[in-house]
């Protein structure tokens, strides 16, 4: 097999098993088995596990961030000194998240999945990784997300978008179940594109609403509650 083809095949197996089975669970064996390679063939190809994951997460962000950049530059010197409209900043988000994976959107599924774990399983160097790599991408997304919610403090910003980025991670890593469900129950076959047009207001609209539960409830326990 053409070494091009061996990193390729290698990814491929790694990117499944790790979104199927976590990262801890699955080792280089079970990957090398399912790529049809041997275990000196990832040491050659990546060096290491850990750094066979971080290809895995550039294999998606590297031309999902070349297309963000873009589009976010565009957008930024339409507003001039406007603010950013928090609906039209994450439809540019979720939009070319679609487009990365045109060509394969179950890659989409996977990527999520593979994010979500990330967070779950506690695995630190991913996070490192992804800051020393993406990190000027995500601070000018950052930006703009600050601007379109200039009243809220930065803890709460930082809650808030990570409310939201659970519900978007759930949402697109079990979506084929989740059209599939509503299919069933509601009697419509939904497109990926139906789904994101479904979600974007829902979470839009959690990210702005005002702060509304009183001082007074801090430390109070729930009625209720044992």
């Amino acid at each position: 097999m053409p070494q091009k083809d061996t990193s390729k095949a290698i990814l491929e197996a790694a990117e499944q098993l790790f979104s199927e089975r976590g990262f801890a669970e699955t080792s280089l064996r079970t990957i090398t088995a399912r790529a049809g390679v041997n275990l000196a063939a990832v040491n050659y190809h990546f060096g290491s596990k850990k750094s066979l994951i971080h290809a895995v997460f550039a294999g998606f962000l590297t031309p999902f961030t070349a297309r963000l950049r873009s589009e976010l530059s565009l957008y930024e010197e339409s507003l001039a000194d406007e603010p950013a409209e928090l609906r039209y900043l994450l439809g540019i988000v979720f939009n070319t998240a679609l487009l990365t994976c045109a060509d394969q959107p179950e890659r989409l599924n996977r990527f999520m999945r593979l994010l979500g774990l990330a967070y779950t399983q506690g695995q630190g160097h991913i996070k490192r990784y992804l800051n020393r790599e993406y990190g000027e991408d995500f601070a000018s997304f950052s930006d703009l997300l600050r601007r379109s919610m200039p009243e809220l403090s930065a803890e709460e910003l930082y809650w808030r978008f990570h409310f939201m980025l659970g519900a978007v991670m759930f949402t697109f890593s079990g979506v084929d179940t989740l059209k599939a469900m509503a299919e069933h129950d509601v009697g419509r076959l939904a497109q990926t594109s139906d789904v994101i047009d479904l979600l974007l207001p829902f979470v839009a609209g959690g990210m702005q609403v005002p702060a509304q539960l009183p001082v007074a409830f801090a430390g109070r326990e729930v009625s209720g509650a044992s």
